[in-house]
């Protein structure tokens, strides 16, 4: 019924940047939140950034000053820019939403399929 689809996942240079992208699509009424997880290989997945209907934001202290999340909501899609990225933000990047359905009462919680994201040194 949805599908978040994640893109813009590189290999890049500490230094870097990249953009990624999170179209999500489907019978959706309502988007309540979007957020980026990470996960690294052995560790937990951790929230990066998440930005709520209104467009308020928040970021995991080590991301603060580098990423920016935004959303478009016009056309159901988040962005998280990241900037002076280093080689401890490799992971793999999942897009995660609240949405509520057409015709549903309550929201429910979805996922991309992740995008790999490799910085080296």
């Amino acid at each position: 019924q949805v599908q978040l689809v994640e893109s813009g996942g590189d290999l890049v240079q500490a230094g870097g940047s990249l953009r990624l992208s999170c179209a999500a699509s489907g019978r959706i009424s309502v988007i309540n939140a979007f957020g980026w997880y990470r996960q690294a290989p052995g560790n937990q997945r951790e929230l990066v950034a998440a930005i709520d209907s209104d467009g308020s934001t928040k970021y995991a202290d080590s991301v603060k000053g580098r990423f920016t999340i935004s959303r478009d909501s016009a056309n159901n899609t988040m962005y998280l820019q990241m900037n002076s990225l280093k080689p401890e933000d490799t992971a793999v990047y999942y897009c995660n939403a609240e949405i509520r359905l057409h015709y549903a009462v309550v929201a429910g919680d979805y996922w991309g399929q992740g995008t790999q994201v490799t910085v080296s040194s």
